[in-house]
């Protein structure tokens, strides 16, 4: 019998120990096979001398001898909730893992006592774990599973790797893979230095024959924390100091997460209008002046000056292009070409001031 028809018969015999008498048709969905084979795996099942039956009539179908299970002892409620809490099915399919998941799941299941069973039942019910963020759909990860079968064989993995300033090719030591968000990125040595690579950006993919040596006492969680921790300093460049509406400092832990709640929590009492003084971490300025425009009217940038100039501009290039057009032609477009000041538009990148830091040095 081969490994396919074999995995097929115990999940078969597993969907009929966990849900009780189920069809023909069924059990060919859950399968993903024809009725025609549902029945002779039903005959394999049964010449093999598992007990199982056909009830014939409009409420039939094929079940188990009452009390034919196999029991797991030893688990708790609360351990058993978890294990099926523990598993989502999209980075499993997309690690090649899916099916395993499934008939692991199906196992585990109808090794358990049928207290436990229904419990487990009632958490796939009731909780959905959904890893990418909002608006955002899963990336394309075609070279997953080579990364995960270079990870799990510590095997060299060769790569064409697309980068922001250009594609490169390398030679990788992968010692794991990490979802954040949504996001695979695989944490590997290069060079005697451990990076991340996001695997969606990696063009091409090939493990090679060569093995390596995994870096003695490496923790993949406590590299990915300290690497996140990193980041997230790197990532800001200055502050900026903001005069917020009540509906304002409500929208900025919305909109910038943790930061922007501790930039509110830290801020003083509101004033006789409701506003309150915020000081909030920004990137580069081009960012921050998008930034600064999300919130619209329910934000006004008091400083750094080089930050409220540019919003001012960019402000000011959105009114005259959402304005009355000069043109006295009806539905005339904007003119795009206005200059401003010395030959250029408001919103050329080269007009842009930088942000300086917080000890008055520009970035």
């Amino acid at each position: 019998m081969d490994r396919m028809r074999a995995d097929r018969l115990l999940s078969l015999l597993l969907l009929l120990q966990n849900r009780g008498r189920m069809t023909a048709p069924e059990l060919a969905a859950e399968l993903e096979v024809s009725v025609r084979t549902v029945y002779r795996d039903v005959e394999a099942l049964s010449a093999s001398g598992v007990p199982v039956y056909a009830d014939r009539g409009p409420a039939g179908g094929y079940r188990l001898l009452d009390g034919y299970r196999t029991r797991l002892t030893g688990l708790t409620g609360d351990e058993a909730d978890s294990l099926f809490l523990a598993g989502m099915p999209g980075p499993a399919a997309e690690l090649g893992l899916g099916a395993d998941l499934t008939t692991a799941q199906l196992k585990l299941r109808a090794a358990l006592p049928a207290e436990l069973g229904e419990r487990s039942r009632r958490i796939q019910e009731r909780f959905h774990l959904d890893a990418p963020g909002w608006f955002r759909d899963a990336e394309p990860v075609p070279h997953l599973a080579a990364a995960a079968e270079a990870v799990w064989e510590l095997r060299v993995l060769r790569v064409h790797y697309r980068r922001w300033r250009g594609e490169v090719r390398r030679e990788l030591c992968p010692l794991g893979l990490v979802l954040k968000g949504g996001i695979w990125y695989l944490v590997a040595r290069v060079e005697d230095t451990v990076r991340s690579y996001r695997v969606s950006r990696i063009l091409a993919a090939e493990v090679l024959e060569e093995v390596f040596e995994r870096p003695a006492g490496f923790d993949l969680a406590a590299y990915w924390e300290e690497s996140s921790r990193r980041l997230e300093s790197s990532r800001f460049q200055g502050e900026a100091e903001l005069l917020l509406s009540e509906r304002g400092a409500k929208l900025l832990p919305m909109q910038f997460g943790a930061v922007g709640a501790e930039a509110v929590a830290a801020a003083g009492p509101p004033d006789d209008r409701g506003r309150r003084r915020v000081v909030l971490p920004v990137e580069s300025l081009p960012v921050a002046v998008h930034d600064m425009l999300r919130l619209g009217t329910d934000a006004e940038v008091l400083g750094p000056p080089e930050l409220r100039s540019a919003v001012a501009g960019a402000v000011a290039e959105l009114a005259r292009r959402y304005g009355a057009p000069k043109d006295d032609t009806p539905g005339a477009p904007p003119n795009h070409d206005t200059p401003n000041g010395a030959g250029r538009t408001v919103h050329d990148p080269q007009d842009t001031p930088k942000l300086r830091s917080k000890d008055g040095r520009p970035r």
